[in-house]
């Protein structure tokens, strides 16, 4: 599906007709009423299709979906969808065309634009798509060679060669490839009947051995290519001589069966200087052939056995060699910036050839345009070598639109272009002078508009392009005015309060302005910086030590000691805070260790009461415990767990729960009781609170009165009125629920709060309560190996370099310690991948880390709601009262009286005619049931066996 703008407006003159108006062509067309009410058609002028529009109320301008049966290009504004009634190869071809229409970057698309086409025959609808390739991306080996047999097979019948003459010089520069030498050279044999042809084909060869000749693997067949056309044209003895004496001087492999056939053409038999160099090359061939077979046994893209080949080709310091190596290398790996990075920067201090360097830098920046190192470079070499203005001028501006993935590149590019611009004018001249301005005026621009809009960041928040402005209008247009109107706004950007930035002013003034200047500036750092205001304090004083008179040492002694006595006070209010808060949690502390050791004690009074009694007061409540009160209260503790109580959750009996309601406030009380006043629409469900909270009346109230007007909170107490962790906020309206799930996951007294709605699970089963995709999200990236310290920010500005952040979540237990996982969310999938390639595998706090595509494994059916239902089904109930099992129910009887379960024909506790024995004193109670055994009835039992 694409998408196209049309827009009709009636045409008032002309009955039942529309003047139609189709924005990606700027064309108009009319169409007429349609038979079908409420539709038009009509024929496009350069499809001659029907396309069929439909109305909308508005008659006098629509905007509507168009069905045609060829593909129209979009330009325009995306408004309405454009369907194609044909399937297959068409329609394949019909939405890369739209994709690129929307992106012309889409590398993929473009390659499989081109198969399409080729598939289909389309011979210039092919060229003009490989034209358009090749102008935004380096083409490799096998698609330039396709592109060139194309080209050859097309101009067979034309007398013009030089067309594909010129499509082989640019093939030959985005990579080193032997084949596509090879197959130039063969071509141009065939012109070589043409006036000159044999030295044009002598000329590519010669071309070719210079570039590809010293490929190991590759390199010969491009040395026997050339003998075999020097024999084919019967040139002279001495040629082929010679062409075999260079080829057995280059260390290639196979070479031996080279030699044996010159050793075979040879009439003369082969010189001492041709063998000499022959056993010096294949000594070298030797050394080089262990990183030939581990390139032959490597998978691609082979960067590390590439890269221990240049290691060692430096090593023996042969530029020729260096270079072909690194040349094979990037062929297999164009887009590793580094690499390239390293072949450059070895070119520009080593060989320093000009065509050679300049072809690379600008090869490097085809292949990573995303880096800013290799543009910067590129800068660098073109003004190294001489370029004119304007061609530096148009890298810089092609750098600026290369979409770097930071924002410091665009700081760095820039500073690389201000410093060119700088060492080229001559301050005596006011031309030069005014562009250097200009170009710094705009990228003060350029940041505040462009970076800050992309990135939320200016990328230089120490203002060292302003800085750097400053310094060049003191030192060499002496205009110390402009520098102090320059510092006056790198200081209102939030950089008065750096101790640093006033001395670097205050040094400024020093070197190039005057006393008067230099004291204002030490006077206002000593009011407004907050860091270091001791250090400047200091350099205040040393500076009226020098220069100032008694009433200027007085004045100066007196501001900074109230300055300085000021800050004191400050840090002693914050060491105080501190304190308190450290303070208050240790109170804390102690409070929750003392909660801990009641709840033990209580633990351990309860063991100690009598089983008997315990297991008799729980069964004869079993049948009374869920009346109409209980089950209005256990209404109040649905949520998410619906009619089960949550983990840990230990019912109590009739009696304790309306003695635990009655600690509650009172109106809360009353609310309880009135279920009518309960709003499960307008209310939220809150867990995973802590068990000390204190007052979580109030604490839920604080936390959630942002939200809206809140008309009761239930807080749920166990019955010893302890809080259980959670509890329910029901508000006035139901539209400030929106507002308190935005709480969710806040983080509560160390603990992160869940807050969802507020849902009855019984009636809604299938109700979702994890609320994160557990599909593959490729915008999003999961990283694990965390260091347990790390904290949102930190990993939010590691990843921030990356592009674009959406959203950052650390993975938490319930108890709110981190569990070294984190998702972190990008703008697109593109920074997400850039992310993955950049943080895999590197160092945090001593712990490596992996990242990758965020794919979350699918949840378990017992992770999902009411598969607790699902799972029960499958597996043998075993009942207990209305309640559940209680902690109360523990089985107290001994190992060695433990039997297996079994059906019908035995009892929880016994055989049946054990059962019977033990209890003939003791009759049925009225419903027929057996009456539990008592422990005066065990003990008969142990003494009968």
């Amino acid at each position: 599906m694409v998408n196209c703008h049309v827009s009709t407006v009636k045409n008032k003159s002309v009955n039942c007709k529309w003047i139609c108006t189709c924005r990606c062509h700027s064309k108009r067309f009319y169409a007429t009423s349609h038979i079908r009410p409420f539709r038009h058609t009509h024929i496009h002028p350069e499809t001659n299709m029907h396309i069929h529009t439909p109305m909308t109320q508005h008659r006098e301008q629509f905007r509507g979906s168009v069905f045609c049966s060829r593909i129209l290009r979009p330009t325009g504004t995306v408004v309405c969808p454009l369907r194609f009634k044909w399937e297959g190869e068409a329609r394949e071809l019909a939405i890369c065309s739209y994709t690129l229409s929307i992106n012309a970057f889409d590398y993929n698309c473009h390659v499989d634009l081109i198969k399409l086409l080729k598939q289909e025959g389309e011979l210039l609808r092919l060229r003009k798509a490989r034209q358009k390739m090749s102008e935004l991306f380096p083409l490799t080996e096998e698609i330039w060679l396709d592109w060139l047999k194309d080209e050859i097979r097309l101009t067979e019948e034309e007398p013009n060669r030089e067309k594909v003459y010129e499509l082989f010089e640019r093939a030959k520069k985005d990579y080193i490839c032997p084949d596509i030498w090879l197959e130039y050279a063969q071509y141009s044999i065939g012109g070589m009947g043409s006036p000159g042809g044999i030295d044009k084909v002598r000329s590519i060869f010669e071309r070719a051995v210079t570039a590809v000749g010293l490929h190991m693997t590759k390199g010969q067949t491009v040395w026997e290519a050339y003998r075999e056309f020097e024999n084919a044209i019967l040139s002279t003895l001495e040629r082929i001589h010679t062409l075999f004496r260079r080829q057995l001087a280059i260390p290639l492999m196979d070479m031996e069966a080279t030699y044996a056939e010159y050793e075979e053409w040879s009439e003369q038999g082969v010189s001492e200087m041709v063998k000499h160099q022959y056993k010096k090359a294949l000594q070298q061939m030797e050394k080089c052939k262990p990183f030939e077979e581990s390139l032959l046994a490597a998978e691609p893209p082979k960067l590390a056995e590439y890269q221990t080949y240049i290691d060692f080709e430096l090593k023996e310091g042969d530029p020729a060699r260096v270079q072909i190596t690194f040349e094979r290398t990037l062929g297999e790996n164009c887009l590793v910036p580094d690499m390239w990075a390293k072949y450059t920067t070895y070119l520009d201090r080593q060989l320093k050839i000009k065509d050679m360097v300049l072809s690379t830098h600008e090869r490097a920046v085809r292949n990573c345009p995303w880096t800013m190192g290799l543009w910067k470079s590129y800068v660098l070499a073109l003004e190294r070598h001489g370029a004119d203005h304007q061609t530096v001028s148009d890298v810089f501006e092609k750098a600026l639109n290369a979409g770097f993935i930071q924002a410091t590149d665009y700081v760095e590019i820039w500073q690389a272009y201000l410093d060119y611009l700088r060492r080229r004018v001559d301050f005596k001249s006011s031309k030069e002078l005014e562009e250097l301005r200009g170009a710094f005026s705009r990228s003060l621009d350029y940041m505040k508009q462009d970076v800050e809009e992309r990135f939320g960041e200016s990328g230089d928040p120490s203002c060292i392009i302003m800085q750097i402005w400053a310094r060049i209008e003191a030192l060499h247009c002496k205009n110390m005015q402009k520098a102090r109107e320059l510092w006056d706004i790198i200081m209102t950007k939030g950089n008065a309060k750096y101790a640093n930035m006033w001395l670097e002013y205050y040094n400024l003034e020093r070197s190039y302005g005057d006393p008067v200047h230099c004291r204002k500036a030490l006077h206002r750092a000593v009011q407004c910086t907050s860091d270091y205001p001791e250090h400047v304090c200091e350099v205040l004083l040393t500076f009226e030590r020098v220069e100032g008179s008694l009433e200027d040492w007085d004045l100066a002694v007196q501001k900074t000691e109230t300055r300085l006595n000021r800050v004191n006070e400050q840090r002693a209010k914050v060491a105080v805070k501190e304190a308190n808060m450290a303070r208050q949690e240790d109170d804390r502390a102690d409070h929750r260790r003392k909660a801990k050791s009641d709840k033990k004690s209580q633990k351990k009074v309860q063991k100690g009461t009598r089983a008997g009694e315990k297991r008799r007061a729980e069964q004869d409540d079993y049948h009374n415990e869920w009346n109409e009160d209980s089950e209005e209260y256990m209404e109040t503790e649905t949520g998410l767990f619906g009619r089960n109580a949550p983990p840990g959750y230990k019912p109590a009996p009739p009696g304790t729960k309306k003695a635990q309601q009655g600690v509650a406030d009172p109106a809360q009380r009353q609310n309880d009781d009135k279920p009518e006043l309960r709003n499960d629409k307008s209310s939220v469900f809150i867990s995973n609170l802590a068990y000390t909270l204190e007052e979580p009346d109030a604490k839920l109230r604080t936390l959630f009165e942002t939200c809206g007007p809140i008309k009761q909170i239930r807080p749920v107490f166990s019955n010893k009125g302890n809080f259980k962790g959670y509890g329910y906020v029901q508000f006035e309206s139901p539209v400030c629920v929106p507002e308190a799930l935005k709480l969710d996951r806040r983080e509560v007294e160390g603990r992160p709060m869940f807050v969802s709605p507020c849902v009855d699970k019984n009636k809604n089963p299938d109700f979702k309560v994890f609320k994160y995709e557990t599909a593959m999200e490729k915008q999003k990236i999961f990283i694990s190996g965390l260091p347990f310290s790390c904290t949102k920010e930190q990993l939010e500005e590691l990843c921030k370099s990356h592009g674009t952040i959406k959203e950052v979540r650390l993975v938490t237990y319930r108890s709110g310690k981190p569990k070294g996982l984190a998702y972190v969310e990008f703008a697109d999938e593109a920074q997400a991948s850039q992310a993955v390639l950049k943080m895999d595998g590197i160092d945090v706090e001593g712990n490596k880390i992996s990242v990758a595509i965020s794919n979350p494994p699918r949840r378990n059916m017992m992770d999902r709601p009411g598969s607790s239902r699902f799972t029960s089904d499958l597996m043998p109930r075993q009942t207990y009262g209305s309640r559940g099992r209680g902690r109360t129910q523990l089985s107290l009887l001994p190992r060695s009286l433990h039997r297996h379960s079994a059906p019908a024909g035995k009892v929880e506790n016994g055989t049946a005619a054990e059962q019977a024995a033990a209890t003939a004193s003791a009759p049925a109670n009225a419903a027929g049931e057996t009456k539990p055994l008592s422990n005066s009835d065990f003990a008969r039992m142990l003494l009968s066996k």
